[in-house]
Parts: structure tokens; C-alpha cells; sequence
């Protein structure tokens, strides 16, 4: 009883009723859970030179983070957790336009904070297998365990295309995903779904860039190796650091558009009986067809933002 007297009392002074701020601090924390088993997964294959981890591991462990992440902000937030895909919800007007920088900010910020936290966690194992220097480029560079450099035969128009084309299709599955009237996701699975999602397209395409496919996972953890040690040369290089900020927010129009024109705009309308009972057929085949479901049941679990 003490417990949680002395619970309810804590919450009852620390809960924060401004839905904005609650929002932020969920994204914030979803963020960095995201980055934090991503950047530790690269960490663990670096510093141990490939004996502890590889880069399907580490791939690996960045999709998994997807879930952890949705779950962890999914029903207060929306867990957007990439600004290109909270961009492509601005464009689709199911996010509003005002919010986007917030949230594009606490994204950012949350990455940042991630980076540290793995800094500190792989200090003794960064600074043992740099040899003592922290370096973007040679045999012991460890820059690539926070931002995404690209292969050395990789030029940088080539180098934005493979982000727009990456970006484009992780939008255009989200989007799919989530869509009540095409084959959605059952409800409680979009985490699973968006992970095996990112998955595949991190193993199909991440050789030529290691495909950040979101610009707060790049620039935070870019910005965190330029103020503790990497220095400048995260931002000079061949002048790489913009392409995931920048492509990526390309992309997630590029699929948003292609989707909507090719798929979205084409659904019956809902106000014909009979397109609705096929819907609800393909949705599940265990609904019987003369089942009425009213719109809030439709939904698709929260994962999209409502219009504000």
C-alpha cells in the first residue's frame, strides 16, 4: 500500500497534461531506444572487428529496435520516430504542418542523446580499437559506428538516388500497411510488420551507403562524433552528410505520391455497400460479409496521427 500511495502521489505531481509536450517526451524516448540498439549493434561488429557481430547482425538489431521503438510511443505519439516519414504524414494531411520541425527536432535530439549513451557504453571498446585516434577513413576508422559514410566507388548523385529510391519504398510499405481498405496489417502487428519491412530493405540495399533512410538517425549521431573527438571531417569528407538529410525527405514524397496515385485514389467509394463488404473480406476473412464495423473500429491501431 505504501508503494503505491507513494506512486500516485509521484504521478499525480510529475504528470504532464499538454498533449504536445507529452508527445514529445514519448517520440523523444522512442527515438532514442531506436538509435541506441542500432548504433550498438554497428558498435559491436566494429569494435570487435567482426568476431562478436556482422553486418546482418547489426541490421538486425536496427529493424528489431523498430518494434521496441513503435510500442514505446506508438499510442502517444504516433511513433514516427523518422522525420521523412513524419513529412510524408504532413503531406498526406494526417500530421500538421506546425509540428513537423517539433518533431523533426526531438527526433534529432533524441539521436543525439542516443549517440552519447553508446559512446559511453563502447568508450573502453572505441578507444582500444581506434588504437587511440578517433578517424573517419583507414583500417581503424570508428566514425561509421554513429552516421552512415558512403563506399568509396560510390559517387554522390548515385549516393542520393539510393536514398531516395530506399526512402520511397519504406513509405510506400508503411502506407500499405496501415491502409484499412487494401490488405492492412492486423491490428497489434504493424511493430513486427515495419520491422521486417526495414529489414529487407537494409539487406537488399545497404551496401552502397548503409541505408540511414531516416535524416534524425544520421545527423544527430553526426553531430554528436563532431563535439567529442571525430571533429570536422564527419561534415567535410566528399560532402556526404547532406545526402541522408535531404534525400530522404524525397523520398517519402516520391512514395507517398507514387501510392496514393497508384493504389489509394482508386478504393471505392466507401458509401457502396458492396465495395465495403469486399474491403472487409480482404481485411479478414474471418469477418462474415454482412458484419457492420463502425469507422473507430477501422482504424489501424492508433499508428497514424490524427488531424489537428
Amino acid at each position: 500500500m505504501g508503494t503505491t500511495s507513494f506512486l500516485k502521489r509521484a504521478q499525480a505531481r510529475l504528470r504532464i497534461r499538454n498533449q504536445l509536450l507529452r508527445e514529445c517526451l514519448a517520440e523523444l524516448l522512442a527515438v532514442f531506444v531506436l538509435i541506441l540498439i542500432t548504433l550498438s549493434g554497428s558498435a559491436q561488429m566494429v569494435t570487435s572487428s567482426g568476431t562478436k557481430g556482422d553486418i546482418v547482425t547489426a541490421y538486425m538489431a536496427g529493424a528489431l529496435a523498430i518494434m521496441v521503438a513503435i510500442h514505446t510511443a506508438g499510442g502517444v505519439s504516433g511513433a514516427h520516430l523518422n522525420p521523412a516519414f513524419s513529412f510524408a504524414m504532413c503531406l498526406l494531411e494526417q500530421f500538421p504542418w506546425w509540428k513537423f520541425p517539433i518533431f523533426m527536432a526531438v527526433q534529432i535530439l533524441g539521436a543525439f542523446i542516443s549517440a552519447g549513451a553508446v559512446y559511453a557504453l563502447y568508450y573502453d571498446a572505441i578507444w582500444h580499437y581506434s588504437n587511440g585516434t578517433l578517424t573517419t577513413s583507414g583500417p581503424r576508422e570508428t566514425a561509421s559506428i554513429f552516421a552512415t559514410y558512403p563506399a568509396d566507388y560510390l559517387s554522390l548523385s548515385n549516393g542520393f538516388l539510393d536514398q531516395v529510391i530506399g526512402t520511397a519504398l519504406l513509405i510506400m510499405g508503411i502506407l500499405a500497411m496501415l491502409d484499412t481498405r487494401n490488405k492492412g496489417v492486423p491490428k497489434g502487428l504493424e511493430p513486427v510488420a515495419m520491422a521486417l519491412l526495414v529489414f529487407c530493405i537494409e539487406i537488399s540495399m545497404g551496401s552502397n551507403c548503409s541505408c540511414p533512410l531516416n535524416p534524425a538517425r544520421d545527423f544527430g549521431p553526426r553531430l554528436f562524433t563532431y563535439v567529442a573527438g571525430w571533429g570536422a571531417e564527419v561534415f567535410r569528407g566528399n560532402g556526404w552528410w547532406w545526402v541522408p538529410v535531404v534525400a530522404p525527405l524525397l523520398g517519402a514524397t516520391v512514395g507517398s505520391a507514387l501510392y496514393q496515385l497508384l493504389v489509394a485514389f482508386h478504393h471505392p467509394e466507401e458509401s457502396d455497400p458492396r465495395d465495403e463488404q469486399n474491403s472487409l473480406v480482404l481485411v479478414s476473412a474471418a469477418i462474415p460479409p454482412d458484419t457492420k464495423i463502425s469507422p473507430g473500429e477501422k482504424d489501424a491501431g492508433g499508428m497514424l496521427p490524427q488531424k489537428n
